[in-house]
């Protein structure tokens, strides 16, 4: 009893521990940060920064140029993973039919796009491809991200089936379950929650790598924060400004995904 008291007390001890870890860790890289910057001769200038978020106008609250960007950058995000998913599943599944056709072209759309950088296959859509189907910057910027991450997800799609035991499926066939209904009711729940933390993980990156659009002058976060440089010099603040907001969205996205994971097996 006293084993068990002891030991549920020290769970509990455990965030406090963690949490003033995190405190030292944020006060020796702030510290690290400043010295460097004091041996550099950079003058903070933080005080200018609060106008590029926001401001006041007329007593209402006015989004600066980082929220204005940071809002593009949620649209392509939000867009190209509804999209990228789409692709990944479709893929998947002519990864696994008995289509040599469909086998093909999955592998050829795998090697091509998983064997060449990101920003290449964003420069070939916007200077090649988007002019003869006569594509926007946005739409341009939404098809390299939306293929490039779905050629990842695919194999993550792929893998979570493939675990999925054979007697799952041979139930399936034997209640007279024909292959959509096999995977809508019986396959795709079960494989949900093996998938689910590194599509989490493949989403994270997808909000990071959508900073690349700012290479074909989409004003997004990251090329809203160049534009601010550009004119005031604050090249640390800034920067800083902008990672600060780009971990916000990575870690809330994270949380979210570790409470449905928590459902998902509660459910289960």
């Amino acid at each position: 009893m006293k084993l068990r008291e002891h030991t549920s007390a020290g769970i509990r001890r455990l965030p406090w521990l963690d949490f003033m870890k995190f405190i030292a860790l944020a006060g020796l890289l702030v510290y690290v940060l400043l010295l460097g910057s004091e041996k550099l001769g950079y003058y903070w200038q933080w005080y200018r920064v609060p106008r590029y978020l926001f401001s006041m106008d007329a007593g209402q609250w006015v989004a600066g140029p980082l929220l204005k960007g940071l809002a593009v950058t949620l649209k392509i995000t939000a867009i190209s993973l509804v999209l990228a998913t789409l692709i990944g599943l479709t893929t998947a599944f002519l990864r696994l039919s008995r289509s040599l056709l469909g086998n093909l072209v999955a592998r050829a759309y795998l090697e091509s796009i998983r064997n060449t950088p990101l920003l290449v296959q964003l420069f070939f859509i916007y200077f090649v491809v988007a002019p003869v189907f006569d594509w926007s910057r946005f739409a341009s910027a939404v098809m390299a991200l939306s293929l490039f991450e779905g050629a990842y997800a695919s194999e993550i799609f792929r893998a979570g089936i493939v675990s999925i035991h054979r007697g799952q499926w041979e139930a399936a066939y034997s209640l007279g379950f024909s292959m959509p209904q096999t995977y809508r009711h019986i396959i795709l729940p079960q494989a949900t929650r093996l998938i689910l933390p590194p599509l989490a993980s493949q989403a994270i990156s997808l909000i990071k790598d959508s900073a690349l659009v700012s290479t074909i002058a989409i004003y997004d976060l990251a090329m809203q924060g160049q534009s601010i440089i550009a004119e005031t010099y604050l090249v640390f603040e800034i920067w800083f400004v902008i990672a600060a907001i780009y971990l916000v969205l990575t870690v809330s996205l994270s949380l979210l995904i570790n409470l449905l994971e928590r459902r998902l097996r509660t459910a289960g």
